[in-house]
């Protein structure tokens, strides 16, 4: 392991004003988001639009590194130049999703567990070659206003996390890892800070028993949020207090960064609650994004799948990124989204 080149890549993607694009979509979720909008999803429409968004010009400023699937790594623009190489040469980070998707836990109806240790080392050998220097894993933990996750639920995905976080270490690819609390239900914003606190804990439990480096990792976190289901909604100043509650609890300082998952949240509420919670800072570690349909669900609607709408798809997304990166020093303004 060399630890000093973990912490510089990690520190890179959670630099200034950057976070992370999270353009990982497997083909069955990004078909999702082209039905949308009337788009087949051939491989060469998915490379198309992948390529869209990495050569918008400006964004470097604020996208500190991206995260590709398995499909998108292989591709390249179309004059044949590598996505992973054309990313680096803009000063962005290339990363790969590797886990395998979430199924049904055994035994625990209700709960799910990550796939994909099986063979991880070997694709990791694969990927570095091919030119990722971060990975990332994602852990499902479902919950209700009951008694889901439970205690061995979450101690199954947490190990997993540890496991995944320790291969990639390894190899000097520093990790994602990122326990993400589901939004589905009806659940309150208390609720959902027990269950992150739960989860946090027993996390950073695990990483530490697999002697993962903490200055050579990032976190994909939930914020603390009411699920959507949820009569009582909270203010955006709400969320970002119980979220940093939360983090401060259960967060080691020497992690360099936080980059918040969208959950499915809107394009302007993820900004909007990246930005208060920034408000209530300085914090002991980088808190940034890692937005997947945050930064694309508006983009998608202005490119159509057609050519011609090209220049407003870009413009699109630099604004989104703009925004963001704005969010990260707390200065952004609900006002900013109409704003020329």
């Amino acid at each position: 392991m060399n630890k000093d080149k973990l912490r510089s890549v990690a520190k890179a993607i959670v630099a200034k004003q950057k976070g992370v694009l999270a353009a990982d979509e497997s083909n069955p979720t990004i078909k999702k988001r082209f039905d949308l909008i009337k788009v087949e999803s051939t491989e060469e429409n998915r490379r198309r639009y992948r390529e869209i968004l990495f050569t918008t010009e400006g964004i470097e400023r604020y996208i500190g590194g991206v995260i590709l699937f398995d499909e998108t790594l292989r591709q390249g623009t179309r004059d044949g130049t590598p996505f992973a190489e054309l990313l680096s040469s803009r000063g962005i980070v290339p990363g790969i999703k590797v886990d395998k998707g979430a199924k049904a836990l055994a035994l625990y109806p209700e709960e799910k567990i990550t796939e994909g240790l099986d063979g991880l080392r070997e694709r990791l050998v694969e990927y570095k070659q091919m030119g990722a220097k971060f990975a990332k894993w994602r852990a499902v933990i479902e919950i209700n206003e009951r008694d889901v996750p439970t205690t061995f639920g979450i101690r199954a995905n947490a190990h997993g996390l540890a496991r995944y976080a320790a291969l990639c270490q390894e190899l000097d690819i520093v990790p994602i890892v990122e326990p993400e609390i589901l939004m589905d239900g009806a659940h309150d914003i208390e609720r959902c800070e027990v269950v992150t606190s739960k989860v946090l804990e027993a996390v950073f439990t695990e990483l530490d028993a697999h002697r993962v480096l903490f200055e050579g990792m990032l976190l994909k976190p939930n914020m603390v949020i009411p699920g959507i289901k949820c009569a009582r909604q909270e203010s955006v100043q709400r969320v970002a207090e119980a979220t940093i509650r939360c983090l401060a609890r259960y967060v080691p300082a020497a992690v360099p960064g936080i980059v918040f998952l969208s959950g499915g949240q809107s394009a302007e509420d993820a900004t909007d609650h990246l930005n208060s919670i920034n408000m209530m800072g300085p914090h002991p570690w980088q808190v940034s994004f890692s937005y997947g349909r945050a930064l694309q669900a508006p983009v998608l609607a202005a490119w159509k799948g057609l050519e011609g709408n090209l220049s407003a798809a870009q413009e699109t997304f630099l604004k989104r990124c703009q925004l963001n990166g704005l969010a990260r020093d707390g200065k952004y303004a609900r006002s900013m989204e109409t704003a020329g």
